[in-house]
C-alpha cells in the first residue's frame, strides 16, 4: 500500500507545483490578425514580430506558433506583438510591405525597421537573443537598468 501512496505523490506532486505558479501567470502574449492592421499603431510602442504562411494548415506557422506560446513572458518582457497573415489573397499592409514567399518569420524593431527575416521556424530564445542585440532593445536595457555601463 504504501509503494501505491508513493507512485501516487511521485506523479501527482509535479502537477501541484505547476498549477500554483499557473495561478502567477502574467498577461499572455498578444497575436493579432495581419488584415487591417498596420505599422502605425505599434511604431515606437512595441516590437512586431509578422508570422506569414500562405496557409493556417502550413506545419511551419503550426510550429512557430507553438514555439512562441510556449515562453511568453520572455516576449513580454522585449515587449512584443506577434502578427499572423496566413492569407495571401487579402493583402494586407504586411504582406505588401515585406512580401513574403511561403512561410516566413520576420523581426521588426520599434522604429518600423526590419531586422531579421527567417524561412524557418525559431525558438523565442533565438528570436529573445536577436532583439537583445538590437540598437534600440540595447538602448531601453541600458535605461532601464543605468548601472550596467
Amino acid at each position: 500500500m504504501k509503494r501505491l501512496q508513493i507512485l501516487v505523490l511521485a506523479v501527482f506532486l509535479p502537477f501541484t507545483a505547476t498549477a500554483q505558479v499557473a495561478g502567477q501567470q502574467p498577461a499572455p502574449l498578444v497575436v493579432i490578425e495581419a488584415p487591417g492592421v498596420t505599422m502605425a499603431e505599434f511604431l515606437w510602442l512595441k516590437r512586431p514580430i509578422v508570422v506569414f504562411a500562405d496557409s493556417p494548415n502550413d506545419p511551419s506557422f503550426a510550429a512557430q506558433l507553438e514555439f512562441l506560446a510556449r515562453q511568453p513572458q520572455a516576449l513580454i518582457d522585449r515587449d512584443v506583438v506577434v502578427i499572423v497573415d496566413t492569407n495571401p489573397a487579402a493583402a494586407s499592409f504586411f504582406r505588401q510591405k515585406l512580401r513574403p514567399r511561403g512561410f516566413s518569420l520576420v523581426l521588426m524593431d520599434k522604429d518600423g525597421s526590419v531586422e531579421i527575416r527567417k524561412p524557418r521556424p525559431w525558438d523565442v530564445r533565438e528570436i529573445t537573443r536577436a532583439i537583445d542585440k538590437f540598437p534600440l532593445a540595447r538602448q531601453e536595457l541600458l535605461e532601464r537598468f543605468p548601472s550596467g555601463r
